[in-house]
């Protein structure tokens, strides 16, 4: 859908990476996706997409180079990271926010010098508030679960390039934004995920509302972090404070 300018009230830039491995600049490939609310109010997706090869400065390795199937030899002439990430996360005419499936993995490399210092969506923590009865949600499972309006099957594909994954994310995000306000969906990108069950464990697959505070004060001392927050959310909504984890030990002086 092309728009003209003037109807466009704000824009979000849906960013998707592919990575060589898991160094700091390891980016080879980004895509990006973009949805703006119209003066009707309504959030809607556009055909501002796109996608670029960077050189990662490195050989992609065997694992990752499995998942997207990028060639060294397909990055070989491309870019660095800091010369292609600017344009993509800071479009001319700006952002209301990016966003991103998981998005703090796109956090890491994504920096605030690069990105403008704009803040985040996390259409994965979003759709665990929005869509708490859907049993999976990862990019794709969302995709094939909800079939968003629209979504036409072959740009989405192959999964785990940059612009397709971007281009299916987008369409999670629109429907969120429509079910939800735009400060909602920053406000929990900003805390841990709020799972709707129990991932793991003796309890998995539990509703939090069908465990014991036992269970509960338990789950809540979990290495986990979203676990942890589900449970202690639970505590608090029954009235219940998590267990506080021991204090530190005072640091030793010589006197």
């Amino acid at each position: 859908m092309t728009l003209e300018p003037s109807r466009v009230l704000a824009r979000i830039r849906v960013i998707d990476l592919e990575t060589a491995g898991t160094g700091p600049h390891d980016v080879c490939e980004v895509g990006w996706q973009d949805v703006v609310r119209e003066a009707d109010g309504l959030w809607r997706i556009t055909d501002e997409r796109g996608a670029r090869l960077v050189n990662p400065g490195r050989p992609i390795s065997p694992e990752t180079m499995a998942v997207h199937h990028i060639l060294d030899a397909h990055v070989a002439d491309a870019p660095l990271w800091k010369a292609v990430a600017p344009g993509v996360l800071q479009p001319e005419g700006g952002v209301v926010a990016l966003a991103a499936h998981r998005a703090a993995f796109e956090q890491r490399y994504c920096r605030p010098a690069l990105t403008g210092g704009a803040p985040w969506i996390c259409t994965w923590k979003c759709a665990l508030r929005v869509w708490p009865e859907l049993m999976r949600f990862s990019n794709q499972m969302l995709r094939y679960q909800r079939h968003p309006e629209g979504l036409v099957h072959e740009l989405g594909l192959p999964a785990h390039r940059a612009l397709p994954d971007a281009y299916v994310t987008a369409h999670h995000l629109r429907d969120l934004l429509n079910a939800a306000s735009l400060e909602d969906l920053l406000a929990w990108s900003g805390e841990p995920g709020l799972l709707p069950r129990v991932p793991a464990g003796d309890h998995r697959g539990k509703a939090w509302r069908d465990l014991s505070d036992t269970a509960l004060q338990l789950l809540a001392k979990d290495r986990d972090r979203d676990v942890r927050f589900s449970a202690e959310t639970e505590l608090r909504r029954r009235g219940e404070q998590p267990d506080a984890p021991p204090p530190a030990p005072r640091q030793p002086t010589l006197f």
